[in-house]
């Protein structure tokens, strides 16, 4: 998509002048992103995404169920193993153009051994986890904006969950393009970025399954 991208920009006549205006823009949105990073608050979710401050409203039951539901399987079964560190929501994850915070993501030990206790931006994750909210669903799904960033920026895999459908989708990462490696609302699901993480599906969106799968987490 990049090289296509730019084979058409150098197909214009004008592409000295459209390189320009491009590059006032930028500069214009460096600017609006340092701003950003002044107000932005600890109490408050908020991302910057394609030059834009979002703020984001509170979220539906089924939301904050399913997103509580996979980050406690996925901290349990990290921290037995020792696997690298696990995060909820908070962290904002700054690439090259956009910030996020996104609802679970997970980095290896090697990665999360260089954070220090005050830092307040992070590289991308190995593993994140998007649930889906009326307001976010464009960006987060496939071909959205956050889908192509965490795509460009190697993140390993990204799970897309509806709470409403109660459906997970799973892309892994393969030569630099997701695949789309499953897409259900039962049976199990393995992660690739997270070395021998399998639960059932059930589990994300069922109280009952998840407590279930918790306990046996532990004794495993």
């Amino acid at each position: 998509m990049t090289t296509d991208l730019l084979e058409e920009a150098l197909q214009r006549p004008d592409a000295y002048l459209f390189i320009d205006k491009l590059t006032a823009a930028l500069d214009l949105e460096k600017a609006t992103r340092l701003h950003f990073y002044e107000i932005i608050e600890e109490n408050k979710k908020m991302e910057f995404i394609n030059g834009e401050i979002v703020f984001h409203s509170p979220v539906e039951r089924w939301h904050n169920d399913a997103t509580g539901n996979v980050y406690e399987l996925l901290r349990t079964y990290s921290r037995k193993h020792k696997l690298g560190y696990v995060n909820i929501e908070k962290l904002l994850i700054s690439l090259t153009r956009n910030d996020y915070e996104p609802d679970v993501c997970f980095w290896k030990t090697e990665k999360a051994n260089l954070f220090d206790d005050e830092q307040m931006q992070f590289p991308a994750p190995n593993f994140i986890a998007e649930v889906l909210s009326p307001s976010t669903a464009k960006k987060d799904q496939a071909e959205g904006i956050k889908f192509r960033d965490y795509e460009s920026h190697g993140v390993l895999e990204y799970w897309v969950i509806d709470p409403e459908k109660q459906i997970v989708e799973q892309y892994i990462l393969q030569e630099g393009q997701y695949d789309l490696r499953l897409k259900a609302g039962e049976g199990m699901i393995r992660s690739e970025a997270v070395a021998g993480f399998a639960i059932p599906i059930r589990a994300i969106f069922d109280e009952v399954e998840n407590s279930a799968v918790l306990a046996g987490l532990w004794q495993t």
